[in-house]
């Protein structure tokens, strides 16, 4: 039997068993679920990172959202909290890279590039 001892989606099990293996689980405290939900989390993270595929993406979406409900809020509450920040401190589209700041010198030159 190989061991994973990892948070997995609720029809993991059944996919299992359909396939003729057993699958041994139980169902974690909410506190377990927590740490596990933040384990998770960067396990999706990383396999986005080795792989930048969409469905890697939707992968931590899911995490995501899991771990939005585990803590008490709703996806809407969060989609939410997503405008409200981007609407006060903008986005990522214009693919700014901060480089150093600082008190303002006369002397200095601001250098902006607008590359696309």
């Amino acid at each position: 039997m190989d061991n994973y001892n990892k948070l997995i989606r609720d029809k993991i099990p059944e996919i299992i068993e359909n396939s003729g293996r057993k699958a041994k689980y139980h169902v974690l405290s909410k506190e377990e679920y927590l740490v596990a939900l933040d384990k998770k989390l960067f396990e999706e993270v990383e396999e986005y990172q080795a792989d930048k595929s969409l469905e890697e993406m939707a992968d931590v979406l899911e995490v995501l959202y899991a771990i939005c409900k585990a803590r008490g809020y709703s996806v809407e509450e969060l989609e939410g909290k997503r405008v409200e920040k981007s609407t006060l401190r903008g986005g990522f589209d214009k693919k700014l890279f901060l480089e150093c700041a600082g008190e303002e010198n006369p002397e200095d030159e601001v250098v902006r590039s607008w590359e696309n």
